[in-house]
């Protein structure tokens, strides 16, 4: 009768760890959702691009 405690923890054991992960609505860095963090970081990653834009409008405004 010893294998029955152990099967039953392999049985638990996958819904246990299925608890583990992070759901999107939990704080991440900053204290933002972890949805929010990311759509902070494609703002960025725009105004990066626009700033890349810029700086070689500029750039082209000089050597005329």
């Amino acid at each position: 009768m010893r294998p029955l405690p152990m099967r039953q923890l392999i049985a638990t054991l996958p819904i246990l760890l299925a608890a583990c992960g992070a759901a999107d609505s939990d704080p991440g860095p900053g204290g933002v959702s972890h949805s929010e963090a990311q759509e902070l970081n494609e703002a960025a990653e725009m105004l990066d691009i626009n700033a890349v834009a810029l700086d070689e409008d500029a750039a082209t405004e000089n050597d005329r």
